[in-house]
């Protein structure tokens, strides 16, 4: 028999059976696995890429997206999703992400040893278009992103569907579920708050009572320090940034520094700060700096960040709403930053009026609605305090790691309290799928 190297399959076979009439079979196609993709995906780019992990292909999809769902004629723009594939039947997992995508592995892939689809948030990273037209980057735009994608890829995969995100990624779960309840079978959102106004005051009601008194008192101390110690820390920002190629046009570092000092209180408590570690009046100016770039960040505030991240609080003050900042612990020290607003961050001659029932909608459905959701969270997380609370009597489950920080995932948990979350999504799922639990 002679094996041909073909994508096509040609079989012309001719039965001749006295009394019978002849049969000619039609050549039989058999495409390639890229091959089912473009002709999902059409007029879209797809290039291979090196697997990875458990997964046997991998793939960068381009596709060319709508700016308006309800109105495709006003023009498109070029989305980027990643897809990592392992077998047809097996769970999928769907990653939709708040920021720009890189791609990786994510936790739940390594769970169900399933499918990934990781898909960049519209207007992001590679997805961003040379200028943002931005009465499209709302939520509803991308979520009927994620639902066009979901409908073409379950022609190919025809197993349970998870949907899962971080943070912003998470809230984008949970928007979704609220709009497409059906389109995946369970969703799994990690660390995802669902914001209720512009500047939500339960995040600062969080880091007023969270931990102890002492530590409270060495943050404060700290803050008060930074502002105290101004000419020689800013020689250290100056320092830092010379060295690092930053600049800061947007915001002046002395802008920046009073910033990231209202900001310190807030990404202490969201990364898993160490009381310990919080530098006192011993400290050098460079020793001060130090652990401010540590905890919050000062590149944060440099003009490539400023401009990376003008979609997200675009999208924050508009829907999705942020957190403020509490001027009273250094308020005496402050010389430029006298009425602290993310606002500042956001992009200018755009309109920003804030819907405050956007997000409102969505957590009314998932406290009372939202089945088949699991919630991951940290204790100190800032953003814990803009959790959903689901109603007794809706199947889902909300698991929060005590001490734990905005990076807390399934694996962080004991034993025992992961054995509950395996034991859960198998009985959302079904006892066919099977769970690979993760090593502590």
């Amino acid at each position: 028999m002679k094996f041909y190297k073909s994508l096509l399959l040609f079989v012309a076979i001719t039965f001749s059976v006295t009394g019978c009439k002849t049969i000619k079979l039609e050549p039989v196609e058999i495409l390639t696995f890229k091959q089912k993709l473009e002709q999902l995906f059409t007029n879209s780019e797809i290039t291979e890429l090196s697997e990875t992990e458990h997964f046997k292909k991998a793939y960068q999809i381009v596709l060319e997206q709508p700016l308006d769902h309800k109105n495709p004629e006003v023009g498109t723009f070029k989305q980027y999703v990643y897809l990592s594939h392992i077998d047809e039947t097996k769970p999928t997992i769907l990653v939709t992400e708040g920021y720009n995508a890189i791609p990786k592995t994510y936790e739940l892939s390594e769970i169900f040893r399933g499918n990934q689809v990781q898909v960049e948030y519209r207007f992001y990273g590679k997805s961003r278009p040379d200028s943002i037209p931005w009465q499209y980057l709302k939520n509803d735009q991308a979520i009927e992103d994620y639902h066009k994608i979901v409908t073409k890829l379950k022609r190919i995969y025809t197993g349970k569907w998870i949907a899962t995100g971080i943070s912003k990624g998470g809230e984008t779960v949970l928007i979704y579920k609220s709009k497409y309840p059906w389109d995946v079978d369970v969703a799994v959102p990690y660390v995802a708050p669902l914001i209720n106004s512009q500047e939500d005051p339960r995040t600062q009601i969080h880091i007023n009572t969270i931990g102890s008194k002492e530590c409270r008192e060495k943050i404060t101390n700290f803050q008060r320090l930074l502002l105290k110690n101004r000419t020689t820390v800013l020689s250290e920002i100056s320092n830092y940034a010379n060295a690092k190629k930053m600049n800061f046009t947007e915001l002046s570092i002395d802008e920046a520094l009073e910033y990231a000092t209202l900001e310190f209180p807030f990404s202490f408590w969201q990364w898993g700060g160490l009381c310990e570690e919080i530098p006192n009046e011993t400290a050098t100016p460079k020793e001060l700096f130090n652990y401010l770039n540590k905890i919050v960040g000062i590149s944060f505030y440099n003009d490539i960040t400023y401009y990376d991240l003008l979609p997200s609080y675009y999208q924050h003050m508009t829907e999705l709403g942020y957190y403020g900042f509490d001027i009273t612990p250094v308020k005496d020290l402050l010389q430029i930053v006298h009425k602290p607003t993310n606002l500042r961050f956001a992009p200018k001659n755009v309109d920003l009026t804030y819907n405050p029932n956007y997000i409102k909608e969505v957590q009314d459905f998932v406290e009372n609605k939202g089945k088949k959701i699991l919630y991951i969270y940290g204790e100190y997380d800032t953003w814990g305090a803009c959790a959903p609370n689901p109603k007794p009597h809706v199947d889902a489950l909300k698991m929060i790691l005590k001490g734990g920080s905005h990076s807390t995932r399934i694996k962080n948990f004991s034993t025992e309290d992961q054995q509950i979350i395996y034991n859960k999504l198998q009985n959302w799922l079904g006892y066919s799928v099977t769970i690979y639990p993760l090593e502590n």
